[in-house]
């Protein structure tokens, strides 16, 4: 590893002692516990764009993760940083979604303005230090402190941290006016990388648009020319596009890879302390990739996310969300037993106990739940878990 990298050996601890591992170092200890995390497995079952997609090779919030820890843990070795670090923060990344994606966010949102709001990322860092439940010790999976910094942080400096975040951060200084160490930020480019280019995939597998509509990205037309030129004799546009996928995934690699390097020989740090005090991302887009990401996000934005087919779940989704949050709000014997008796008795806490609960479902069970509690739900008929 170079020395700007995050050493497990130097690791600054967990917020609870424990023995070390006689197999693992710290890092690697993080990222199996991740993987074995009840809130990782819910992946599975959480929107990443479809609610319920009817085919089978559609992403989920797990295979996201998934692709995105492959593509995080392919960088970070190239650059020489701490592998299972910056898996662990890739793994984990989206473990504080609610259900059905940023609907059933913007929905917890709402009903959560009262009582401090709600945030995916804090979400994700209170799942980890408080709501997972695996050890009789302590609540959380008390990962290091460079894991928590890192999701913390993974979008850089946090300036008006949400209450989850100043919660634990009162707890366990976190240092949130600095930047990340190196794997964490890695860890974010890798996420952007994934979701453009499997949202790409995954938005041809459903039809919402076509190859020729691609022609109007600048970066996509370029690498869609590369690949038609490498198989001339392969007529059929549905054999290309996983090689269209590999291309630009390819492209935003490389990119990444060379400005990273060069904004890093500039710096010139000597240890992971210096990258958090350097100011500034030491990982990054050059200047013309960030402006041509950028435009395949705009299209996807508005070609993708915003098409009927997307949107026609947004309000039955949120409302799904809201009738739960008012519902248990309301009458909060409705709680299964171990969520009840837990509940506290004083806002905004009581609040933020249910929204722990909302956010930690599935899609699938959320509407079980609604059914359950409030009921017919409001998705339309063929949506089906």
């Amino acid at each position: 590893m170079m020395t700007y990298a995050s050493d497990p050996a130097s690791a600054r601890g967990r917020l609870h002692a424990e023995a070390a591992s006689a197999t693992r170092d710290p890092f690697q200890r993080d990222r199996d516990r991740i993987v074995h995390s009840a809130a990782f497995r819910r992946l599975r079952d959480k929107t990443q764009v479809f609610v319920a997609p009817d085919g089978d090779h559609f992403r989920v919030r797990l295979t996201h993760s998934l692709e995105v820890a492959q593509i995080a843990r392919t960088l970070a070795r190239a650059l020489g940083l701490n592998e299972d670090l910056t898996e662990a923060c890739a793994l984990a990344h989206d473990l504080g979604h609610p259900p059905f994606g940023h609907s059933g966010e913007d929905a917890l949102q709402a009903a959560m303005l009262p009582y401090g709001g709600f945030d995916h990322n804090a979400q994700t860092v209170r799942v980890l230090t408080r709501l997972e439940h695996r050890y009789p010790a302590f609540d959380g999976l008390n990962l290091t402190w460079e894991t928590v910094e890192g999701l913390a942080k993974h979008n850089g400096p946090v300036t008006n941290p949400p209450w989850a975040l100043r919660e634990i951060d009162d707890a366990w200084p976190l240092d949130l006016g600095s930047w990340p160490g190196l794997e964490a930020q890695v860890a974010a480019l890798a996420d952007d990388i994934a979701y453009d280019n499997h949202d790409l995939d995954d938005g041809l597998r459903a039809g919402l648009f076509a190859i020729d509509d691609l022609m109007t990205v600048p970066l996509t037309a370029d690498c869609w020319a590369a690949v038609v030129a490498r198989f001339p004799n392969v007529t059929e546009k549905r054999r290309l596009v996983p090689e269209l996928v590999r291309e630009q995934i390819g492209r935003m690699t490389v990119d990444l890879l060379a400005t990273t390097r060069a904004l890093i020989a500039d710096a010139a740090p000597d240890s992971v302390e210096d990258v958090r005090a350097a100011g500034r991302a030491l990982a990054a887009f050059s200047p013309g990739m960030s402006t041509q990401e950028a435009a395949l996000k705009l299209f996807l934005r508005t070609r993708m996310y915003r098409h009927p087919t997307v949107t026609r779940l947004r309000d039955p989704s949120q409302l799904i969300v809201a009738g739960l949050f008012e519902t248990f709000h309301a009458d909060p014997d409705r709680l299964p037993d171990r969520w009840r008796a837990t509940l506290p008795e004083a806002e905004p806490d009581r609040a933020r106990h249910i929204a722990d609960f909302i956010a930690g479902m599935t899609d699938r069970y959320a509407i079980r739940e609604f059914e359950r509690i409030v009921g017919p739900s409001p998705l339309p008929e063929g949506i089906n878990f």
